[in-house]
């Protein structure tokens, strides 16, 4: 299995359970490791065989600008969704953050992982 990543994407939005929340953009960071096959995209030399990270980021900032979560959670349950219905990902893990929403740590936020890898692998 190959992974494509994008590492620290991030993005303004609405998120947050608090009225102060409801009212003002925060800032939210995504890692994102995508499960593919890179070998016809490598061979080809050929981006139509690729996973475009260019284009999977372009959709992830048009979504989540457009957001209002109150949650991280439901946040990065709809992105795994995303990726992996639009863009035929069949794993992902991604780390979704929220910076500065704990006084005294830098980030908090959720991990999740989703698919089979052995799809990938097969």
């Amino acid at each position: 299995m190959d992974i494509v990543y994008i590492r620290q994407l991030e993005i303004q939005t609405i998120i947050g359970i608090y009225e102060w929340e409801r009212n003002q953009q925060q800032t939210v960071s995504l890692d994102l490791q995508m499960g593919t096959d890179i070998s016809l995209a490598a061979s080809s030399d050929d981006i139509a065989h690729a996973l475009d990270y260019k284009a999977v980021a372009k959709r992830l900032i048009e979504f989540i600008g457009a957001s209002e979560f109150h949650l991280v959670e439901t946040m990065a349950e709809k992105v795994a969704d995303i990726v992996m219905q639009e863009f035929a990902v069949p794993w992902l893990r991604l780390e979704l953050g929220k910076p500065g929403a704990v006084t005294g740590s830098k980030e908090v936020g959720v991990i999740i992982e989703r698919g089979s890898r052995v799809e990938v692998e097969g």
